[in-house]
């Protein structure tokens, strides 16, 4: 049976995860964001305001740009699959890898505070990207798939209980 805790971790899988299906929403099934120049929009504009590492900026005009369309889909498809994943209770942490991976790329390409910045500034800065990043890392080194997930019922309907929760 599920402890407090492990249901306190669910209501945060979940919220995370209807938060990225709203994302994934209109990038799906709208067209600015993949079609209309939406995306492309954001990297220059990350350009332009030097919100952007400067070790990103080179992947930003160099990859990222040339390739705008193919990286916009792949965005948009995985958030939908994020949000799907972890509103289910579904491959979790690899879904919390790749959700980490993701957050570190949007913190490096949009948060920079700028050359001069004192360390809180950098973590200011990165706030709307670290918290999402910090819940990731949590699902991946803990058991988010414990409670009220279609993996903690398919465990209990094999007999395998939470013996194996951690599995």
């Amino acid at each position: 049976m599920p402890g407090l805790n492990d249901r306190a971790v669910a209501v945060l899988r979940i919220a995370i995860g209807v938060l990225f299906l709203i994302f994934a929403e209109y990038k799906v099934f709208g067209t600015e964001f993949v079609f209309g120049g939406g995306f492309q929009g954001w990297i220059q504009h990350f350009l332009a305001e030097g919100s952007a590492y400067p070790f990103m900026v080179p992947v930003l005009r160099g990859f990222v740009l040339p390739h705008a369309r193919p990286i916009a889909l792949v965005v948009a498809y995985g958030e939908l699959a994020l949000g799907i994943s972890l509103v289910l209770g579904l491959w979790v942490r690899a879904a919390s890898l790749c959700g980490l991976v993701y957050m570190l790329a949007l913190l490096f390409s949009a948060n920079y505070p700028g050359p001069d910045a004192v360390l809180w500034h950098y973590l200011g800065a990165a706030l709307e990207h670290l918290v999402l990043a910090l819940c990731f890392v949590a699902f991946l080194v803990g058991a988010p798939e414990r409670a009220w997930s279609v993996s903690a019922v398919w465990r209990g309907r094999s007999g395998r209980g939470d013996r194996f929760a951690g599995v």
